[in-house]
């Protein structure tokens, strides 16, 4: 695979908000995972008709990736999930208040956070009232579908 072109494919995943990107072209495949916020992509390569020894060694590769997954929240309460992919936002604007901070009492419906989805905004609110136990994602973290993101008590 061209080097521009690979190269322009780990700009489009460090630019956008998907988390992996997948791409088959002939027999060569290129799978770009994006890490965390601070890491840049990882790119692995290889034929699509891998020997014995080589699907060996993917296989510890593959199996490490659901482990980087939260472990579950040792919090008790009530737990808000995340209804799509995207990446979440605590606040409406960088420089405005979080709409909820650990602590305070929230009524079901009230916005609690923001989770961005192909450029589009989408409110999160409360499934449930109570007080606000925990905030188990960082403001800016991509978050996966069903991932818990608070903890109501």
């Amino acid at each position: 695979m061209d080097l521009r072109k690979l190269k322009k494919l780990i700009d489009l995943v460090q630019e956008s908000g998907i988390a992996e990107l997948e791409i088959t072209e002939g027999e060569e495949k290129v799978k770009i995972v994006k890490g965390g916020a601070a890491s840049a992509p990882m790119v692995m390569a290889a034929p699509l008709a891998m020997s014995a020894p080589a699907a060996a060694h993917a296989a510890p590769a593959a199996a490490a990736a659901p482990a980087g997954e939260a472990a579950p929240p040792a919090v008790e309460g009530h737990v808000v999930k995340a209804p799509m992919v995207g990446t979440f936002y605590r606040s409406p604007s960088p420089d405005a208040k979080a709409f909820v901070e650990v602590g305070q009492a929230v009524k079901e419906g009230d916005v609690i956070c923001i989770i961005e989805a192909m450029k589009l905004m989408n409110e999160i609110d409360a499934d449930a009232a109570g007080t606000i136990k925990a905030i188990l994602v960082e403001n800016g973290q991509p978050v996966e579908y069903g991932q818990p993101l608070f903890i109501l008590g």
